[in-house]
């Protein structure tokens, strides 16, 4: 019976004595670990001559941003991670504010506000949120704000994704730091009653809707509709060439962005690594590579948006206030189940 109890210990203590830190890079390769929101092509691309030019692997582990920043959360000081990447300034703010970001001076030509004060984050991209409509059947006087869509006149008419969309949650949280709870409650229900169809796919699916007949408004990321308009698929380029771009609230507080951006991560076992990450993701050449294949607005002061992108011209900018209060995001949320909003 000793004999038994002595393996059952000696078991015991195999399965809960002191774990190792995080893995640390013994070999000579260079590798950078990357968590990332973004899901695109140009990024691939991105990645894969970061690495021929500077001889770091890049591992790369792609989930949405809640899912990554849970990851991290658990993970904790044993995080392989490295990098943090996400499409909203505010899931970026969330990950600062749990402690899972640390702060790094990159040398970065970025334009002003592009950086988090703190420098927990740079931003990589930008893109605008705006209204596509039907050239054919909306006049565009009749275009003004983002509020001005619960209007009933819009009844029928509005195409929007999901509730589950980082873009919408976005939106709706700088609707509700500058309006309240309250008037973004009224929004929520009005876009609701106002829809076309429930909301289906993603932004490029509200535009094709237009061009289908199924609806006359949209609210859409700009480089989606600079996607569609580039593609080799001619009807997707019809599809396109279907809707005009307007920026709403530039009377006001200025049009809503979504930030992509870059956090290193407060265990960062490569930190050298993630700062030439920075700075060769927002450098020139990359910048001008972005622009030119995801249609994104560049954060770099020296590089211009790609000509499809300068056609619809320049716009008033959100202050992104809201971004900073990610508490809003779960505000949004609330509201958005409140109002039906699949």
């Amino acid at each position: 019976m000793r004999y038994i109890i002595l393996i059952f210990i000696t078991s015991l203590i195999a399965c809960t004595g002191p774990k190792e830190n995080k893995q640390e890079n013994t070999s000579s390769e260079q590798v950078l670990n990357v968590y990332s929101h973004r899901h695109y092509d140009a990024d691939k691309a991105a990645f894969e001559r970061f690495t021929e030019e500077t001889g770091i692997k890049i591992n790369l582990v792609k989930a949405g941003a809640d899912e990554l920043i849970s990851r991290l959360e658990m993970e904790g000081e044993n995080s392989p991670a490295d990098v943090l990447i996400t499409v909203d300034a505010a899931k970026l703010n969330r990950a600062k504010s749990m402690g899972l970001l640390q702060p790094v001076d990159a040398n970065t030509n970025h334009k002003e506000g592009f950086i988090d004060p703190d420098k927990n984050w740079y931003a990589l991209t930008y893109r605008a949120r705006v209204i596509a409509y039907d050239k054919d059947d909306v006049d565009v006087s009749e275009l003004s704000t983002y509020e001005d869509l619960a209007n009933e006149k819009w009844k029928n008419k509005i195409l929007i994704r999901s509730s589950s969309s980082s873009y919408n949650q976005s939106l709706l949280s700088s609707i509700i730091h500058e309006n309240g709870v309250e008037a973004a409650k009224e929004w929520a229900n009005g876009i609701v009653a106002n829809m076309a169809r429930d909301p289906k796919g993603g932004d490029r699916d509200q535009i094709k809707a237009i061009a289908s007949g199924i609806g006359d408004i949209a609210v859409v990321n700009t480089y989606y509709v600079g996607l569609l308009l580039n593609s080799d698929n001619p009807e997707e380029v019809k599809a396109g060439q279907s809707v005009g771009i307007y920026f709403p609230n530039q009377e006001g507080r200025g049009g809503h962005i979504n930030i992509s951006g870059i956090g290193v991560t407060k265990y960062a076992p490569n930190k050298e690594n993630t700062i030439k990450f920075i700075e060769y993701m927002t450098s020139d050449d990359i910048q001008k590579f972005y622009a030119s294949n995801s249609f994104e607005y560049p954060v770099n002061k020296n590089v211009a948006p790609d000509s499809t992108v300068a056609a619809w011209g320049d716009f008033k900018i959100d202050d992104l206030d809201y971004a900073k209060n990610p508490e809003l995001l779960d505000e949004a949320i609330k509201v958005f189940d409140e109002a039906g909003w699949n």
